[in-house]
């Protein structure tokens, strides 16, 4: 059993946890990160990697600043168990082992994801795939059991509009994969806290009202589920999560613990003191979210220094995320960190100004650019962008996030009318009264051919990411039996492997998925759906040159 490193009994209680529980008295004002969340009664964690344990100077401040460790990648699926019941838990073992000498605790992250998971693992039939998943869980659980307080059980379940992530998860074992995944769990360590995650759920929009009824309804099934992470990947050219307090208190208020699971904010480079201010608001603002509510139990920063920071890879020309530079160095954003943690708060409860009426141009069959007059705020958190929205009856759907007064909408459906109206946002994540609604109708679509492919791409809210999905229909006279599906990117995206439900490359623009063996067969009129993440930088437009097996086919 690992020494929890927990200075006073509401710490300890927040991670719902029994341990030894050090008693110090109130948090110096210079003291570590630890120790002014401890007196707020939560905790204070980082992300670490196997790659980061011979630097000494690293591991000492990840010691003392932080109380708690998630392995950013060493337990996950492909790390622990690459081919079938062929366990390695040799990285693993090195964070472990990291954590126990520092006595922090540590979350295990992630159990059952889309991403990550070996090709072996997607090829498996329904049943095989069913028993394989339970196995891994209870194997790595047993494991570890007692050691890790609380496990990311599902990751990354959900689209961006709330519905379920069309996975190979969904697609071979249907929504029941979540539960199965959760009973597992439980059976294989009753005490540890249960956790789903996902990004892009830390305001209230679209995609956390789906995690909202996916939750809800876990529970009402009486499914063992006892917190939410909300991962928190921002980016300072887009806004700040709408109402994110509020957010967290709504699964709060379900009886579940909520956790900020992957906090970093990054920005476009070269950094200016514009950026960095916005990136001081938005560390402030979601630390404070954390901290109004009872039941967050706290705070994970995806990675303490830019030195080994994940941006740059997934988001060229992006970084400066971290609270620490390359050199090691703390920057303006730790101190604002530590000071929200010591008691700060920003106090704007002031809406910026509505916008102007957006004016609509360029409409194709799936894309349309609006423009806008930009908005003014006297708040003080400084206006940090806006929201696009799609009127459509109680439920209006958000469209886009941009940090200015335009943006360009893509993945729109051919031949139809779209209403749309924006609102703007500032940095503590006020919203202001809606502008007027612009109206426009897009083209229709081209037809003919004997495949017909829908491609929908959905932009991150935090931004320079998105998620696509691309179902294929064969509209010939035979069965295709086997298949390879290319199209080309049209701005400059990347895809980001490994992609789910097909093998993904690209060369240059083309991005080529070639069937698994489960669906290599599409019936006359039958589809298959797969999909993939990539970066974009600018706009995000539709692919095109569509082709299967060569041929083809209506976009």
């Amino acid at each position: 059993m690992l020494l929890r490193k927990v200075l006073t009994a509401a710490s300890c209680l927040a991670i719902g946890v029994l341990s030894t529980v050090v008693t110090a008295g109130p948090a110096q004002a210079s003291g570590p990160l630890q120790s002014h969340a401890a007196a707020r009664g939560k905790f204070v964690g980082t992300a670490v990697d196997t790659n980061e344990l011979n630097d000494a100077p690293y591991l000492a401040a990840v010691d003392s600043e932080f109380g708690q460790l998630t392995p950013a990648n060493a337990m996950k699926w492909d790390a622990i168990e690459p081919s079938q019941n062929s366990f390695s838990f040799g990285r693993a073992d090195q964070i472990m082992a990291l954590a126990q000498n520092n006595g922090q605790s540590v979350r295990g992250h992630t159990l059952v994801w889309h991403s990550q998971t070996p090709g072996w693992v997607q090829n498996l039939d329904a049943t095989a795939m069913r028993a394989a998943m339970r196995n891994h869980i209870s194997t790595v659980m047993d494991k570890y059991e007692g050691d890790i307080y609380a496990w990311d059980v599902v990751n990354e379940p959900l689209n961006e509009d709330g519905s379920l992530r069309n996975s190979f998860w969904l697609q071979r074992l249907g929504e029941s994969y979540i539960a199965d995944a959760f009973r597992a769990a439980r059976a294989a360590d009753p005490t540890a806290k249960l956790y789903i995650n996902d990004y892009n759920t830390d305001g209230l929009g679209a995609k956390s009202d789906g995690m909202y009824r996916l939750v809800s309804g876990l529970l009402e099934d009486g499914v063992p589920i006892d917190g939410v992470g909300f991962q928190g990947h921002l980016a300072v050219q887009y806004g700040f999560p709408n109402q994110m307090q509020q957010n967290l208190q709504r699964f709060a208020d379900l009886g579940l613990d909520v956790a900020i699971t992957e906090l970093d904010v990054r920005m476009q480079l070269p950094s200016d003191s514009s950026k960095i201010a916005t990136q001081n608001t938005y560390y402030r603002n979601a630390v404070n979210a954390c901290l109004g509510v009872t039941r967050c139990v706290g705070v994970t920063f995806w990675g303490y220094s830019d030195k080994y920071s994940w941006i740059p890879s997934a988001f060229p020309g992006e970084g400066s995320a971290h609270l620490a530079d390359e050199n090691m160095q703390r920057k303006q954003a730790y101190t604002t960190v530590h000071d929200t943690l010591a008691g700060g708060s920003s106090g704007d409860t002031t809406p910026p100004t509505a916008p102007g009426t957006p004016g609509a141009s360029g409409v194709t069959a799936t894309t349309a650019s609006l423009t806008w007059s930009a908005s003014t705020d006297t708040g003080g958190s400084g206006l940090a962008g806006y929201n696009v929205y799609r009127e459509q009856g109680t439920t209006d759907s958000l469209l886009a996030q941009p940090s200015g007064n335009s943006t360009t909408l893509t993945g729109l459906t051919p031949g139809t009318q779209y209403q749309v109206y924006v609102r703007a946002r500032d940095g503590a994540g006020n919203l202001s009264t809606p502008s007027a609604t612009a109206t426009f109708t897009t083209e229709q679509g081209s037809g003919g051919g004997a495949c017909r492919v829908a491609y929908s791409a959905t932009d991150w809210g935090g931004g320079g990411g998105f998620t696509a999905g691309v179902t294929v229909t064969n509209t010939g006279t035979a069965a295709v039996n086997g298949w390879t599906l290319s199209f080309a990117f049209t701005g400059g995206q990347r895809l980001t492997p490994p992609g789910w439900s097909a093998t993904w490359s690209q060369s240059g623009a083309v991005v080529t998925a070639t069937n698994l063996t489960w669906n290599a067969s599409i019936p006359v009129n039958g589809s298959v759906s797969v999909g993939f993440n990539g970066t974009y930088s600018g706009s995000n437009p539709a692919p095109g040159n569509f082709t299967l097996n060569g041929s083809a086919c209506t976009a």
